[in-house]
């Protein structure tokens, strides 16, 4: 556990390799979990307007920020995503922040840092252990390539800004392979939450 709260298990993943999913197996065991993509679609239409209006005019309508009006402005654009990246991430941190704090409230031993890009943005520091959900590609291309309005062209760009799974998996404290399905999974979640809340470091 650290210091002031429960121990933060940092969850993530490239595309396609069963996040979201993993994430809500630790939510029926009843282990709190903060989404920061979540945490960005909610600022979108709080915190967040007038800050990203400022940097980025016309991409609001109607008090939200329009995410089709923001991507057409950043997307392809290095320094147009750094200085978007600038201002949602602290944004996304404080939420963070006050999740761990309401986590810490509750008692709660275990609690779950779900960031799609957590090694791209440095957040394994927030971290006391990462989870890295991988599958093999055949598996993943076929997951993702499933979904509407995907295209080779759209798949290729978003693993361009991920880092690749080897490297992901190298880093990683703990591994859940979703390859071998649904069941496989919840039973690695359930042992893992089993595991990590109570092991003696947690006491």
């Amino acid at each position: 556990m650290s210091a002031k709260g429960p121990f933060r298990l940092g969850l993530t993943g490239s595309i396609g390799m069963g996040k979201t999913t993993t994430a809500a197996f630790f939510r029926e065991l009843g282990v709190p979990v903060h989404d920061a993509d979540a945490a960005v679609h909610e600022l979108y239409g709080a915190e967040g307007v007038a800050p990203v209006e400022a940097a980025f005019p016309g991409v609001s309508v109607d008090g939200r920020i329009d995410r089709t009006l923001l991507g057409a402005r950043v997307l392809g654009d290095d320094a147009a995503m750094r200085r978007l990246e600038a201002i949602v991430h602290p944004l996304v941190r404080a939420r963070e922040a006050a999740f761990l704090a309401a986590a810490a409230q509750t008692g709660a031993r275990l609690a779950v840092l779900d960031i799609p890009l957590l090694f791209e943005t440095g957040a394994e520091e927030r971290t006391d252990a990462i989870l890295v959900v991988t599958a093999p590609e055949t598996v993943q291309r076929a997951r993702v390539m499933a979904r509407p309005g995907m295209t080779e062209e759209k798949f290729a760009s978003i693993l361009q800004r991920q880092m690749p799974d080897p490297e992901k998996r190298r880093r990683a404290d703990y591994l859940l392979d979703t390859g071998p399905g649904l069941d496989h999974a919840r039973a690695e979640v359930a042992a893992l939450v089993a595991r990590l809340t109570e092991g003696d470091h947690l006491a």
